[in-house]
């Protein structure tokens, strides 16, 4: 067979804003869905079909163009995210992050290179997504959630949480809470209502939620099934080391401060992580304990928790997906849960995370405690703490009383004297308490006491 050869070929259009993007989000939302929202069991909205020309220059009056999207972290999860918000059309993307980049983060962290070690997460993510992908808008922010007041994060239409600890995925979940307005019938008002996001991964399985505030369960309401962190009693740790994890606890718990009385552990110093694996070999070898490794060692002092690069991929997509269909109604909203546990091939299943109807941060019951009249206001404090609501810093008020206050510094130490008092001698039979925490944000706790 002959083939014709020509001379000359001719240029590839390079217009960006001509190219035609069949199969992309644009033609998704210009076409009729069967499972539009609506249809779903969560439905938030109703889908109504947009005509596009197919050109990228429709993209402006997308609705995921004209939105504000946060992205809480830049680790594993949050790299992932920021790339697929990129792929997805969705520019305006503003991304927090407190750590600076370790050498540990570059083999599943792919924004950042050996250079950036040292430098902000979020800086660096924002500048090579920026970079790589003109389209985009990322603006970063380096600090702690903690530190940013309401006004910030009521300025997002959705939030995409990739945190790796519970502490601070119940700070961020009690201030979205906190922002939803109701009405004089005690129902939330929509427009107040800021979709999150809630993405995690733990090696081989992970798992993506959507938290509708003041609608849906919310973060708190599912605190039972993330257990306490880890701890090791010091008797342990100093007379019988059982486990690796013993000696390494026992090298930057108790051996540091002795030798280093003077200056703090610096988990992010290889010289002084160095330090405490070499003291927690020592010990292990002395008690025939293997498994001590500097990468273990890391892991314990961090506590890192172990991550795979397919893992956050999957998970970070399903938290990209979901907040396509929030923005854009196309599809039916993930109702609630999805949970993926990839050990077992690339398996996952859905279920529905129900409403705590006692929810220290969503609930409207009033929480019940029930205690002995010779129990004291400090034992009381400790029952908030450890007890199924795990509480950091509960301060507490009557109607016409302040029983304990954490702060200021001066009015704690005027109500510390009632610390030692019966909490019978203090209020009456199942008077109400209103209990503040720090990881409650601007949600009051009301809690009634019933004495034995």
């Amino acid at each position: 067979m002959d083939i014709e050869k020509t001379s000359s070929v001719e240029p590839m259009d390079t217009d960006t804003t001509q190219a035609p993007t069949r199969g992309s989000l644009l033609t998704l939302m210009s076409r009729s869905s069967r499972f539009a929202n609506e249809t779903g069991e969560l439905p938030i909205g109703e889908f109504e079909p947009k005509a596009f020309n197919g050109t990228t220059a429709d993209l402006p009056d997308s609705a995921l163009t004209q939105s504000k999207i946060l992205v809480v972290g830049a680790g594993g999860l949050g790299c992932e995210i920021l790339k697929d918000l990129a792929m997805s059309g969705m520019p305006n993307v503003h991304v927090i992050d407190l750590d600076n980049i370790d050498v540990t983060n570059l083999n599943r962290q792919f924004l950042f290179r050996q250079k950036d070690v040292g430098s902000s997460k979020a800086k660096v993510a924002a500048d090579f997504i920026n970079t790589r992908c003109p389209w985009m808008k990322v603006v970063p922010h380096h600090g702690k959630i903690q530190d940013k007041n309401p006004s910030f994060y009521k300025s997002f239409n959705v939030i995409i949480s990739g945190l790796d600890n519970v502490e601070a995925r119940r700070w961020l979940n009690a201030t979205v809470v906190g922002l939803v307005d109701m009405d004089e019938d005690g129902d939330p008002d929509p427009s107040t209502i800021i979709p999150i996001i809630d993405g995690g991964t733990e090696g081989f399985s992970g798992q993506a939620r959507v938290i509708l505030p003041r609608i849906t369960s919310c973060f708190e309401c599912s605190l039972d099934a993330f257990p306490p962190q880890r701890s090791f009693p010091l008797c342990t740790i100093a007379e019988t080391p059982r486990r690796p994890e013993h000696c390494i606890a026992y090298a930057f718990i108790l051996e540091w401060p002795k030798q280093f009385p003077e200056q703090k552990l610096d988990k992010d110093s290889p010289d002084d992580m160095k330090w405490v694996y070499e003291k927690a070999l020592e010990r292990a070898k002395k008690y025939n304990i293997e498994g001590v490794t500097y990468m273990f060692t890391m892991g314990v002092v961090k506590t890192i928790i172990p991550a795979v690069a397919s893992t956050n991929a999957i998970v970070s997509a399903t938290c990209v997906n979901e907040a396509v269909k929030l923005l854009t109604f196309c599809s039916q909203t993930l109702n609630t849960y999805m949970m993926y546990m990839g050990a077992e091939g690339v398996y996952s299943h859905t279920f529905v995370y129900e409403r705590k109807l006692d929810c220290a941060v969503s609930g409207k019951e009033t929480h019940k405690i029930e205690l002995s009249k010779e129990a004291t206001l400090n034992e009381l404090i400790q029952m908030l703490k450890e007890g199924s609501l795990r509480l950091g810093m509960p301060s507490m008020t009557t109607a016409d009383k302040t029983l304990y206050m954490q702060k200021p510094p001066a009015l704690e130490k005027a109500t510390r004297k009632n610390l030692d008092k019966p909490v019978s001698s203090l209020i009456d039979a199942d008077e109400e308490i209103v209990v503040t925490d720090p990881v409650l944000q601007s949600i009051n706790l009301s809690v009634a006491i019933s004495f034995q």
